[in-house]
């Protein structure tokens, strides 16, 4: 199945899969999130080139990239989906808000759709392997590249079951509530760049500016950042692991990924907080895990000792 080590079972008699409801409207939805910010950050690229752009329009972009970059990577990535440590309940809530307003789905959709991913990676069942069902050859490859990137958000198939691979989730109220009310994280990110902007510019101009960046275009960059886990780690990169999938190390992706492109890493140790685990693999998001257990907001953190790392190299090096 790809990942031995995989720690969240399915529930036992819960469907696999549950049907999209709405799914004409839901397919509108999802066009709109996918092609809205590339538009934007053409309108974006046309105003600086026009010397719009100002310092205030790139803090904003960075300080919301940084937070719904967290919000996914840590929030929904290490701590929901993979419970790589424990931190507080407000803590939890606000990992779920800025998550959702990576505006990358709801959170408990979210985990379940990558806890699938992981139970089957890279075979049937994987909800977006590049490397099913397509044919050989550069075109097929090209092919499951663009479906595992974006496409099989276009598929119209059923959506993993939260009740199968998310049923702890489930049991959390605030979690519910959070994914309930999806719509309203995601205005809360967009609100956030326009009021960061009147606040450093005091205009509604740099507001509006500070939206266009902080907003649409920290969006697109955040989904191509992290659609690109999903796509370019599992074709290009290092295997220092053997995972019995096709996860790969991609090192120039670390940083724009705040350390989730180091993926055979975590294929092979899910429930690492930490997924550079060499001295150099650049790890953002792990160093902001450590930082909370120095402040004791994170504790049960999941560390793999050298030892482990060092006989899973030797069970099969495929670097």
């Amino acid at each position: 199945m790809g990942v031995a080590a995989f720690q969240e079972l399915p529930v036992r008699g819960a469907a696999e899969v549950v049907p999209i409801e709405h799914e004409t409207s839901e397919r509108v939805v999802r066009t709109m999130v996918v092609a809205v910010p590339p538009a934007a950050l053409v309108l974006g690229g046309w105003l600086a080139w026009g010397g719009t752009l100002h310092w205030q329009d790139l803090l904003v972009l960075a300080v919301t990239y940084t937070l719904s970059g967290l919000g996914i990577t840590v929030g929904y990535h290490r701590l929901f989906t993979h419970r790589s440590f424990k931190t507080t309940r407000t803590l939890r809530a606000l990992f779920a808000v800025l998550g959702s307003m990576a505006v990358e789905g709801p959170v408990i959709e979210w985990a379940a759709t990558h806890r699938k991913h992981h139970r089957f990676s890279d075979h049937p069942g994987d909800p977006h392997s590049p490397h099913l069902d397509h044919a050989p050859g550069w075109r097929g490859a090209l092919r499951g590249l663009g479906h595992a990137h974006v496409g099989w958000m276009f598929r119209g198939k059923d959506m993993a079951n939260p009740a199968r691979y998310a049923k702890d989730l489930l049991a959390d109220r605030d979690l519910r509530f959070i994914s309930r009310t999806f719509p309203l994280w995601v205005a809360v990110g967009l609100a956030l760049p326009f009021g960061l902007g009147v606040a450093l510019t005091g205009s509604v101009v740099g507001g509006l500016t500070g939206l266009l960046w902080g907003g649409a275009v920290r969006v697109f960059l955040v989904h191509h950042a992290t659609f690109s886990i999903n796509s370019l780690c599992h074709c290009f990169g290092g295997r220092p692991f053997a995972t019995g999938d096709e996860s790969r190390n991609l090192a120039w992706l670390a940083p724009a990924t705040l350390g989730e492109a180091w993926h055979n890493n975590h294929h092979a140790f899910p429930t690492s907080a930490r997924h550079g685990l060499g001295r150099w693999e650049l790890d953002p998001g792990a160093w902001l895990i450590t930082a909370l257990e120095r402040c004791h907001l994170a504790w049960d953190v999941v560390r793999i000792a050298p030892e482990r790392q060092q006989a899973r190299r030797a069970a099969g090096d495929v670097a």
